[in-house]
């Protein structure tokens, strides 16, 4: 008899649940590229567009893994469904880099430097990223998966971790007005303008932290555990936190803020 689902997930998967959130992620990334460009945003915004179209795909992976499982199906699934919200922690470092440089005002710590801000979290992101990948995919084999696991919980702790000190930057550019942000349409002037980007940060990036402590209790707890046979934990910490940090990128669109049109925010 041949594998089956349960033989991988530990539990059979819901129909009906990733066809609706592939779906909905789709649907996200096609409001995004209206949205960004329609406002002329700066192409950096297309940073939420990429990352909503590999939720999808990562979806549509996991309706394949139901239907006919294979190793290398489950290892793609794992992958498409474990990184790309790192992407997200990334545009959020790219929002608060360019108000630092587009404000040009003179860093009083080395910490507010707009390409410290940018490459330093950038770079943080991308070894999370890579300890993750690694882990990931040595998970999915018997002899190296305790070995992945704690790979992946390393990369996940100081994606953690950076997540904080990027907060606390968050909040010093935040409460300094002399940080300040382009008014985009209906905006009263530039410190409500400001309000409104900083909320967005600060409200997207609590989320991407409460999905990161899930991932990372998923995998201390190890293969097989409560918390990863629980399949309605992945979708309240995993794809409800990560549809309502784009439900917030939508609504509180910041790409108003950093519009191409004003020929000011194009380096990276």
């Amino acid at each position: 008899m041949g594998e089956t689902a349960i033989d991988y997930f530990t539990y059979k998967p819901v129909r009906g649940a990733p066809e609706a959130a592939a779906a909905i992620f789709f649907i996200v990334a096609a409001i995004l590229v209206w949205r960004t460009g329609r406002a002329q945003a700066a192409r950096w915004m297309y940073i939420l567009v990429g990352t909503a179209l590999a939720e999808g795909i990562g979806y549509i992976l996991r309706i394949m893994c139901i239907n006919h499982i294979s190793l290398g199906l489950y290892i793609s699934m794992i992958l498409f469904l474990l990184l790309p919200p790192n992407a997200l922690a990334l545009f959020n470092y790219k929002v608060v880099g360019e108000i630092a440089r587009q404000s040009n005002v003179r860093p009083r710590h080395f910490y507010l430097r707009p390409k410290f801000i940018t490459w330093f979290f950038f770079c943080s992101d991308v070894f999370s990223f890579m300890m993750q990948s690694i882990g990931g995919s040595m998970m999915a084999h018997d002899d190296m998966k305790v070995t992945g696991k704690w790979i992946c919980v390393v990369g996940l702790a100081i994606q953690l971790g950076f997540l904080a000190s990027f907060v606390v930057v968050a909040i010093i550019i935040g409460r300094d007005p002399q940080y300040t942000v382009i008014c985009g349409p209906r905006q009263v002037n530039e410190a409500a303008a400001k309000r409104r980007v900083m909320w967005t940060i600060h409200a997207t990036t609590g989320l991407l932290y409460v999905r990161s402590i899930y991932r990372l209790a998923e995998m201390i707890d190890g293969y097989g555990g409560k918390l990863y046979s629980a399949e309605w934990a992945f979708y309240v910490f995993d794809f409800a936190a990560i549809l309502l940090m784009f439900i917030l990128y939508i609504v509180f669109f910041v790409g108003h803020n950093f519009s191409r049109k004003a020929n000011r925010f194009e380096q990276v």
